[in-house]
């Protein structure tokens, strides 16, 4: 029997992703979207789904939207690595996602996939990829996305205790074709404009939104109910990442190391000069968090969900080709 499926985020980058592969299946696809959303990553499958209007912010729009829906991805959030909007990341991530769990339990709906974040599960300080099991310890590196992203895992954790069935998946870097606002695919743009002199001294998790997606939509099926999944791949230095990047698009290699002390130090000095051609990523909150190792073992969603695996390589260039193809690196 078809299904109504409700889409949160569907104008995102994951989120696009996923509603296109969504409106190739048999099930009855509706998307939350706001009036002035911009709808271009959507553009493909328009034909295919129903756009219904509203604010994960907005409890009154919610509870219309989620009327005789059977299931819920709820991929809406705000990815800000900063500090100056962090009422609108709680207003946004808490009592958003806080709004999606009643109004899904209001509405009888049967199961809901909370797609989180990897800041949500941990650092490994030891290089170690860590797995779902471990402690967060965020909060070591005071970054409120992070910590938003916390707190909405833990309202679902208590919406479940409540009856509610609902399934949670932390996304690492996600790289690919499609990104639209450049989110991780800012340091292909960057290092291949050459505004990248440096790279931090962490490390990151690769994966291509594809397999996001796919996994994703596999969660909903098999997932267990309270359960979170990683879906990673590639655990890779920003050295290594970088030498990928300028391998793949043919910039020079970036060669100098920067520490986040010193880091520190360039930024106040950067700052002095009204102009400097310097990437946008290099602001402190980011770089305190690139100078830490986001390494994660993928091994339960490989294992309960089917999870494929491919070199990061093949994400950087499936970005970078998609880019370039739109004359979007310039």
């Amino acid at each position: 029997m078809n299904k109504k499926i409700l889409v949160t985020g569907a104008t995102g980058f994951i989120g696009s992703r996923l509603v296109n592969k969504l409106a190739s299946t048999a099930d009855e696809i509706f998307v939350l979207v706001r009036k002035n959303s911009d709808l271009t990553s959507l553009s493909d499958v328009l034909h295919k789904i129903h756009l219904v209007y509203g604010d994960i912010t907005d409890r009154a729009s919610i509870d219309a939207a989620m009327k005789g829906m059977n299931r819920v991805y709820h991929s809406a959030g705000l990815t800000y690595m900063g500090d100056k909007k962090n009422a609108l990341l709680y207003k946004i991530n808490v009592d958003g996602t806080r709004n999606i769990l009643q109004a899904a339990a209001a509405a009888g709906v049967e199961r809901v996939v909370h797609v989180s974040s990897i800041t949500a599960v941990g650092i490994a300080f030891d290089k170690k990829p860590v797995d779902e099991s471990v402690v967060w310890n965020f909060e070591t590196i005071s970054l409120e996305y992070a910590r938003t992203k916390h707190i909405a895992e833990q309202l679902v954790a208590d919406a479940v205790k409540n009856g509610l069935d609902c399934v949670i998946v932390n996304p690492a870097f996600v790289f690919g074709a499609g990104d639209l606002n450049f989110n991780a695919g800012r340091i292909i743009k960057d290092v291949y404009n050459r505004r990248l002199p440096f790279y931090p001294l962490g490390g990151i998790c690769v994966v291509d939104v594809e397999i996001v997606a796919d996994t994703i939509m596999t969660a909903m099926e098999k997932g267990k109910t309270g359960e979170r999944y990683i879906i990673g791949g590639e655990n890779v230095s920003y050295k290594e990442l970088a030498d990928t990047i300028s391998r793949i698009t043919g910039a020079p290699k970036i060669h100098l190391p920067l520490p986040f002390w010193m880091a520190k130090l360039l930024k106040s000095a950067l700052d002095l000069k009204k102009k400097n051609q310097i990437s946008k990523l290099f602001n402190m909150s980011m770089f305190r968090v690139a100078s830490e190792f986001l390494y994660y073992d993928s091994a339960k969603a490989s294992r309960e969900l089917n999870m494929r695996h491919e070199p990061h390589e093949q994400s950087i260039r499936n970005a970078y080709e998609w880019y370039k193809a739109r004359n979007m690196l310039t």
